[in-house]
């Protein structure tokens, strides 16, 4: 056999100290042959889809990371205001192009971030585009996931992963199919409080668990609106209001539904519990590996009708018994309903969100979004003996994303994962939507004797945003 030639010689050199080295040094899944994986000495090229509220809060993550360069970003609206929201500031893709522009430069004076108005018109041209970064409305998240997914693009999208359980098992089957980097935008679900609250459960710090309730303050953003906005005033210059519908039929527009406030209606968010369910509920589902409900009953309160949410709601899950769990009732509040205090709680008031396990020797209470574990009454706090680290703890929740990308571990919460923690929040929507309760028949993604229920559970597209 001839002798191998000094590029090769090189290589097999390279491969054979990388073989060498401790577990820590992950060999990129490019390398052993998924093309789609970021060598871990370049950086990754993200594109920003939806360029709202919240593109720009994980923009700001995103930009914190040395190794990410964020080169692209697509939305409908060129511009708009997010003043009279929580977010402040200005919202829309020229903003945003320019806030990205600004920050390189100081490295890259002649940086330059693509702007687009269509997304899917970037990832024809933006070949150098490794992932995407998806923030635009719930209505929106399966097709832009699957978009660019099928398109070899990592993918971390806000939550709630989808806007109907059809799209949450399709999408986590389109992560499956394509191998790419997935994460869901539940960051509580990488802070240290989750993993703490779930060791303590599972190290018995409040014995048998039967009851879990989480509550969040949110309401809805238009009051006094009752179902579709009568009037129609003109589209805001730079809004191309007909590619911000996307898959949903036409409608005038109204500045009841955009920016933000499209949350309140049913074509184009999920309510309260779509809004913050995959933050709050992440870590009941974790810590007690809970399966799909067999039953769920909402409860609305205040006005709703076939194309508004109501006010608020508390809703009742049922899980069935596994393993050591025994069967287990969870409740959500929103809108200001919240559960009755527990006595070994004593004068600790409850949160404004929060959480509570129930526990027949005591009380974890946590913060929203992977607050800290907080043990009652005072007597077990005072004697319990905190665990040892048992999960593994998270270097940062977009962190993650970035170094699956490159062909490290998976992110704490992909697809394959949060389409089930989804499929679980979106139940809630299904109940508040047909006011009736759900007997889950899950093998067949099916309401039991509910016919209604079949036209939220799969909904329907315009053609040519078809969910594939």
């Amino acid at each position: 056999m001839s002798e191998p030639s000094s590029s090769r010689r090189h290589f097999l050199k390279t491969a054979a100290a990388a073989t060498a080295v401790s577990t820590f040094n992950i060999v990129p899944r490019h390398v052993l042959g998924g093309p789609r994986f970021v060598p871990p000495s370049e950086k990754v090229n993200v594109a920003i889809v939806g360029a709202g509220g919240q593109g720009r809060v994980n923009l700001r993550q995103l930009l914190q990371l040395d190794d990410v360069q964020v080169i692209a970003v697509a939305d409908a609206a060129e511009s708009f205001s997010l003043e009279n929201f929580y977010y402040k500031g200005m919202g829309g893709r020229l903003p945003t192009k320019a806030d990205i522009e600004k920050h390189y430069a100081e490295k890259t004076p002649n940086f330059r971030c693509a702007d687009y108005e269509d997304f899917r018109v970037m990832l024809k041209k933006e070949k150098a585009v490794d992932a995407v970064l998806c923030a635009t409305p719930d209505h929106l998240h399966a097709y832009v996931s699957c978009v660019a997914m099928r398109a070899g693009k990592h993918v971390y999208c806000e939550k709630p992963l989808t806007h109907n359980i059809w799209e949450s098992r399709h999408v986590a089957k389109v992560a499956a199919e394509t191998g790419v980097a997935t994460l869901l935008g539940s960051q509580g679900h990488s802070s240290l409080g989750t993993r703490e609250t779930i060791e303590y459960i599972q190290d018995g710090a409040i014995g048998t668990v039967r009851e879990i309730h989480s509550w969040v303050g949110a309401k809805r953003w238009n009051p006094t609106l009752t179902g579709k906005p009568a009037d129609t005033p003109p589209v805001p210059a730079g809004l191309n209001w007909d590619l911000w519908l996307g898959p949903r039929e036409e409608r005038p527009f109204h500045p009841a539904y955009f920016p933000v406030a499209w949350r309140d209606f049913w074509a184009f968010g999920t309510t309260g519990i779509g809004d913050f369910g995959c933050h709050d509920l992440n870590t009941a589902v974790r810590a007690f590996d809970l399966p799909l409900p067999e039953r769920v009953q909402a409860f609305a309160a205040g006005v709703m009708d076939s194309e508004i949410a109501p006010h608020g709601s508390i809703i009742h899950y049922h899980f069935p018994a596994g393993g050591k769990r025994l069967p287990m009732k969870l409740t959500w509040y929103d809108g200001g309903l919240m559960p009755e205090k527990p006595e070994a709680l004593g004068a600790f008031p409850l949160p404004r969100r929060g959480t509570l396990y129930v526990g027949d020797k005591g009380v974890i209470q946590c913060d929203g979004s992977g607050g800290a574990p907080r043990l009652f009454p005072d007597v077990l706090r005072a004697s319990y003996q905190k665990p040892e680290p048992r999960l593994k703890r998270s270097a940062g929740h977009h962190r993650d994303w970035i170094d699956a990308c490159k062909g490290g571990p998976a992110a704490s919460s992909p697809f394959d994962y949060s389409a089930h923690l989804t499929e679980i929040v979106l139940l809630g929507v299904l109940s508040l939507r047909t006011g009736k309760e759900i007997v889950w028949d899950a093998a067949n993604m099916k309401a039991t004797g509910l016919s209604a229920a079949d036209a939220f559970i799969r909904e329907s597209y315009r053609p040519g945003w078809e969910v594939v």
